[in-house]
């Protein structure tokens, strides 16, 4: 966050004298007036006076009291002559009634008889707002340069404090030093910013459809229901207006105690300060008062289309986040305080931290969520021992050594998302998933997927369909197997889907069984997604991979994280930014930065064949000139869901599952999100999970209310599934040098 010049406005380091153009000679005063024309004329008749040179003592400056600051002054019994009350016709204040504007009379009196000087009457004084009296003393503006023959100067930051506070309020050297270190680092962080690229606007924002449909349903309840509109707008004045009395009585009696937040606790203001110091308290009180009367304000709104709904709350929701005080330096006492403590080596390093994501990423604002440092693949994180035993222009399969003297006959092989890497199967040794399915004595096989670049604009959903054939063929040739069985997790688990059905209706029967990880099939609610997957957005993806080739991984990162602004935007930035903390070294955020980029044309079959039209439980998803159905799967299944997943809803991924051919089919619920509730290791028994034998027929309610929770991981339960699927106990198999070692080359690109 830059930091602004020091130098007040309309100061530009010269005398006052400079500023008019009339430069007064050495030693004399230039002179200065605020009479009227009418009092000039009448000094210029009177004998000149020999002038008497006194010391002007200065003025005693007296501090009102809190009660004297709060309380108003009571108004004057009487007017100056130049002002003049008048009405004015039709004026009115909010509250409907008549109100009187005073008129100053700007005619001299050069045309009347001089009148006797009024007495003087004491002017009324305001009552002054809580935050005005909270609110900091600014600081004095520069000294002006020497006006006697000298050329102005630039005032370094420990001569302008000095001058501003007096020789004994100087600033520690170090907080001069830090203060400065921003001036430099300001500039080095504009000419980041001067490398980011011109984007499609319709990937940065929602289109004039949405705007429009909420002004006009604005406009319709003002129309239709006015009473509605003003109880809204009332409220909203009472609360504020109340809380604002509240807090001016607590300052008056000298003893603040805030109210009791009766809310839900809120992470962001855990500091003692929010509850404990009024102008915190104030602020935060407001700040939700003012999210309060937003919310209600949107929920109002009669939309008829679910999905406007969906996006004007949405958007609404992002306001509100935006505009929390903890997004804020002045309003965030952590980021104070510990700005003070350091004086001011917090900010200076947050700015290190701020110039360094957006030099990294193009000139983007893309808060770094983990130490880009702290690991290395095939180093600390995907070190499972294997071999790269084929690669294609399109994918490396990976065949992990075994653990076990035997193995289950039948090989299995898991599909990972292209969305990311495949090594969140395999980050440390002690939550592996691909770690612990080897010791289970599993043939384990494994997909890394290459990162495309605009090249790869070409390659749609029929090319990864075929991809997926191509590893059953190389699989069941390294293996002599007839059979294999599959796992799919998230995007490849509906594509895994599409192969299936696409292999049911060839008579191809060479897959055993399937699991689906966090695998969505029926998009008919978009959910969360709603406010990215309409037309505007839509459109916009499709122009800017038509022009880039690619849909590109910082895109769908910033897309991802806004559906968790909090924790995935606003919380990290403060971290990093305000407080300077370098990023976590986790390894699970570290996976989530290190994305990979989509093909061009596969998204936009994804996204308009898919989420749009949710053609593969409708009218069919056509591929190699087949109509692809998700009834076609048919083949023993088990489904794994997270009870947290804002990507994949569980709700929306036991519909999918319900609605597949397969008359073998098993749902576990495990707890926790989309990441952590899949990379749940046993050990740990930090995720509990859910199994029901309430079946499909009834809805996911039933199947939930029916369930049974164990706790623990769910990957006992699955291998409980899994082992009588894949045939009995052969030698282990080792797959020697091949191509290379695991974790293979196609992981180390980078977007």
């Amino acid at each position: 966050m830059a930091a602004e010049d020091d130098k007040p406005k309309g100061v530009t380091g010269k005398g006052n004298a400079a500023k008019s153009g009339n430069r007064p000679k050495a030693g004399k005063a230039a002179p200065t007036t605020t009479e009227s024309p009418a009092v000039e004329k009448a000094a210029a008749t009177k004998p000149a006076e020999k002038p008497v040179r006194k010391r002007v003592a200065k003025p005693k400056i007296e501090t009102a009291s809190v009660d004297q600051m709060l309380t108003p002054a009571k108004p004057a019994l009487a007017k100056p002559a130049s002002v003049s009350a008048s009405k004015k016709p039709g004026a009115r204040n909010g509250l409907g009634r008549t109100h009187t504007t005073a008129r100053v009379d700007t005619r001299t009196s050069l045309h009347r008889k001089p009148r006797k000087k009024p007495a003087p009457v004491a002017e009324p004084v305001a009552p002054v707002a809580p935050a005005e009296i909270l609110a900091p003393v600014a600081p004095p503006s520069r000294p002006p340069a020497t006006v006697q023959g000298d050329a102005p100067h630039s005032h370094t930051t420990a001569e302008f404090m000095e001058a501003a506070f007096g020789e004994h309020s100087r600033l520690p050297e170090q907080l001069v030093q830090n203060i400065e270190r921003i001036e430099s680092l300001t500039q080095r962080l504009l000419g980041a910013l001067a490398l980011r690229r011109p984007k499609n606007p319709g990937v940065e924002g929602p289109g004039a459809d949405l705007f429009t449909t909420a002004a006009a349903a604005w406009v319709k309840l003002v129309a239709e229901q006015p009473e509605r509109v003003m109880e809204q707008q009332v409220s909203y004045w009472g609360e504020t207006l109340r809380h604002f009395a509240e807090a001016q009585a607590a300052l008056a009696r000298g003893t603040f105690r805030a109210p009791p937040d009766e809310g839900p606790k809120d992470r962001r203001f855990a500091n003692p300060l929010w509850e404990s110091h009024p102008f915190f308290n104030f602020v935060k009180r407001q700040y939700q008062i003012n999210a309060e009367a937003m919310q209600k304000a949107a929920s109002d709104l009669d939309v008829s289309e679910m999905s406007d709904r969906r996006r004007i709350e949405w958007f609404t929701r992002q306001m509100i986040d935006m505009m929390a005080p903890t997004n804020f330096l002045a309003t965030n006492p952590d980021a104070l305080e510990k700005a003070l403590a350091t004086e001011g080596e917090s900010l200076v390093k947050g700015l290190e931290n701020l110039v360094r994501d957006v030099e990294q990423h193009g000139g983007e604002f893309i808060v770094s969520l983990a130490d880009r440092d702290a690991f290395r693949v095939g180093e600390d994180i995907g070190t499972t021992p294997g071999t790269v035993v084929a690669r294609t222009k399109l994918y490396e399969l990976i065949q992990y050594k075994p653990t076990t003297e035997t193995v289950h006959a039948i090989p299995l092989v898991i599909f990972p998302p292209w969305i990311n890497k495949f090594y969140i199967l395999d980050l440390k040794a002690q939550n592996s998933l691909i770690k612990w399915i080897v010791d289970q004595g599993y043939t384990l096989f494994v997909v890394s997927w290459k990162n495309p670049g605009p090249g790869y604009g070409d390659i749609g959903m029929d090319d990864y369909v075929s991809a997926y054939l191509d590893v059953f063929d190389r699989v069941l040739d390294l293996t002599d197997q007839p059979k294999l069985n599959v796992v799919g997790y998230c995007i490849a688990g509906t594509t895994l889907a599409m192969t299936l059905a696409l292999l049911k209706q060839r008579g191809d029967d060479r897959v055993n069984s399937a699991t689906f990880f966090t695998t969505l099939t029926d998009f008919s609610d978009q959910g969360e997604f709603t406010a990215f997957l309409q037309e505007d957005f839509v459109s916009g993806i499709e122009s800017e991979a038509g022009r880039s080739g690619v849909l590109a991984s910082q895109l769908m990162a910033r897309t991802f994280s806004f559906l968790r602004a909090n924790d995935l935007v606003w919380a990290p930035a403060i971290r990093s930014y305000m407080l300077g903390e370098r990023p976590p070294a986790f390894d699970l955020l570290f996976w989530n930065g290190d994305g990979t980029n989509l093909p061009g044309r596969m998204a936009v079959e994804y996204l308009r064949g898919l989420c749009q039209r949710n053609a593969f439980v409708g009218e069919g998803f056509e591929l190699f000139g087949q109509s692809l159905s998700v009834r076609d799967v048919t083949v023993p299944l088990c489904a794994i869901a997270c009870e947290s997943d804002h990507i994949a809803p569980a709700r929306d991924s036991w519909r999918g599952v319900a609605m597949m051919g397969s008359t073998d089919k098993t749902f576990i619920l495990s707890e926790s999100g989309h990441i952590a509730g899949i990379i749940n290791p046993p050990g740990k028994k930090k995720y509990g999970h859910y199994v029901s034998a309430q079946g499909f027929q009834h809805g996911f309610d039933a199947w939930r209310e029916g369930g049974e929770f164990r706790e623990g991981s769910w990957w006992p339960e699955w291998d409980k599934w899994l082992a009588p699927q894949s045939g009995e106990q052969v030698a282990a198999r080792d797959p020697g040098e091949g191509l290379g070692p695991a974790p293979g080359t196609y992981v180390h690109e980078r977007s």
